[in-house]
């Protein structure tokens, strides 16, 4: 990927505000490496809580960045907590809304006194759009990069409806067991087929006043105001969904899988600027490299889920009766209440054919020939690197977008098989041997491969479309005719 924009203080320099969690951070990072590759200016900006968790996990060199890549902090306002855990996402919506304006307002200015290129334009997360005003009083660029699927995104841009219409919020606590959920929708152009279950779960409520819908009603909405809007999917793995969203919103630029486009950006000082809020274990590489081709089951929960002590244990029970390798990483803040702990006998069984890690590098993981699975929580960034390395999974979603891209990936891509909610080592045994030597197996990684293939095709340079399309959102939208 060849820099497009020469060297100077005149050139673009775009602010990156990501959504102050794990599975928004890590895109948004990626997108501002391209875009520093292509010739911008990059000022990032954390909050305050991650950038300590970030110092913590990369150690106080990790983050000095580049004289043109520069990070910044603006507080969240919620009250000190665990400082290696992932905020209340309720809490954190209702705060970056109502307490981060200010803040960020005060870090443009001070941006404007120091020696760096003037703010030409500013990249938010879609669920930051406290950012568009601020954009607009400058005359500036805004695009709105949402990191769920265009599915997910599309579920969300119909909340209003499904209040309107009455199907949420439930009448009672009685309908999400009662077969209600599974009410198939068919007024949704571009999601044929879904049910009410595989929408993204914040709809699942009896409260009329629900926050988390109200919340992402107001802040699609607000995306109708942006210059642009970014997805982090390829046109062939989402495009009925891509054109009905064409529709709803700004022009649509569709720049993914964001990390295979990341393979192009070779820059060493770039490569060094890491985003896990998690220190990873490097051993998990070496350990798979003493496995066997396709022998190893990844188990990954993501950087928000919470299991309970007992549907650990059914998971744990489950991997070591499927006889089978396995890769799990057990974040820290990952089991409700209490450290993750394990029966000794559980351990001696294993020991030979089981690994344990509190966070891995993921991409490298999924990419490497040893992993055959993947028993996931359908986040967006988990899928797409799944879907990018041929790898079928078993999905266990847990919350917000993942009902949907469980859907996709068992209902419509051909690569994904859910396991029931309510975990028990049986099933979990089951579906690990069906995903690993069964015949449902074999065709799910059949499938898998021929999205990768497309994934990559994405990707190419120079006739990719995701690559394309990078180029198009620098010349059509971000490139200043006004600067600041």
């Amino acid at each position: 990927m060849s820099s497009i924009i020469a060297e100077n203080l005149d050139k673009p320099h775009a602010v990156c505000v990501p959504y102050p969690v794990q599975g928004h951070i890590n895109p948004m990072v990626k997108l501002a490496k391209i875009l520093h590759h292509k010739g911008f200016h990059i000022t990032f900006v954390n909050t305050e809580h991650n950038h300590q968790r970030l110092l913590k996990s990369r150690g106080p060199d990790g983050l000095k960045g580049l004289p043109s890549f520069r990070f910044e902090t603006i507080p969240d306002g919620l009250p000190p907590c665990n400082p290696d855990a992932t905020q209340d996402i309720p809490s954190l919506c209702e705060s970056t809304t109502t307490s981060c304006l200010g803040p960020f307002k005060e870090l443009l200015a001070k941006i404007k006194n120091t020696n760096v290129p003037r703010v030409s334009c500013i990249i938010s997360d879609g669920s930051m759009s406290f950012t568009l005003s601020v954009a607009q009083d400058l005359g500036i660029p805004q695009v709105s990069l949402w990191t769920p699927s265009a599915c997910a995104l599309l579920g969300y841009m119909h909340y209003h409806d499904l209040l309107e219409k009455g199907y949420t919020p439930l009448k009672d606590e009685s309908y999400l067991t009662n077969g209600y959920l599974e009410t198939t929708l068919d007024w949704i152009p571009g999601m044929k087929g879904i049910r009410l279950r595989d929408l993204p779960t914040f709809i699942r409520t009896t409260n009329p006043d629900e926050y988390m819908i109200k919340y992402l009603i107001q802040e699609t909405k607000r995306s109708k105001t942006a210059s642009a809007i970014v997805l982090n999917t390829f046109e062939p793995l989402e495009r009925e969904v891509l054109e009905s969203l064409q529709g709803l919103l700004p022009p649509i630029y569709v720049v993914g899988p964001l990390h295979l486009l990341m393979k192009h950006v070779e820059e060493k000082n770039l490569e060094e600027l890491k985003s896990n809020l998690w220190k990873e274990e490097t051993k998990c590489l070496d350990w798979l490299d003493s496995k066997k081709r396709n022998s190893v089951v990844y188990v990954n929960f993501g950087s928000i889920t919470l299991i309970t002590p007992n549907q650990l244990i059914e998971f744990a029970w489950g991997l070591a009766n499927s006889q089978l390798n396995f890769l799990w990483i057990i974040r820290p803040d990952m089991v409700s209440g209490e450290q993750a702990v394990f029966p000794p006998e559980f351990l001696e069984e294993t020991k030979e054919r089981g690994m344990l890690a509190s966070w891995c590098m993921q991409e490298q993981v999924l990419s490497h020939p040893a992993v055959g699975g993947f028993l996931a929580h359908s986040g967006w960034n988990s899928t797409l690197e799944s879907v990018s390395n041929g790898v079928p999974m078993i999905c266990w979603p847990f919350f917000a977008d993942q009902q949907t891209n469980c859907w996709l990936c068992c209902r419509q891509w051909g690569i994904g098989i859910e396991i029931d909610n309510n975990v028990k080592r049986g099933e979990v045994e089951s579906l690990v041997r069906e995903l690993m030597t069964g015949e449902e197996g074999k065709r799910m990684k059949e499938k898998a491969l021929e999205w990768k293939n497309l994934a990559e095709e994405a990707a190419k340079i120079p006739t990719g479309s995701s690559y394309v399309n990078i180029d198009k959102l620098i010349n059509e939208i971000l490139l200043p005719s006004k600067q600041y």
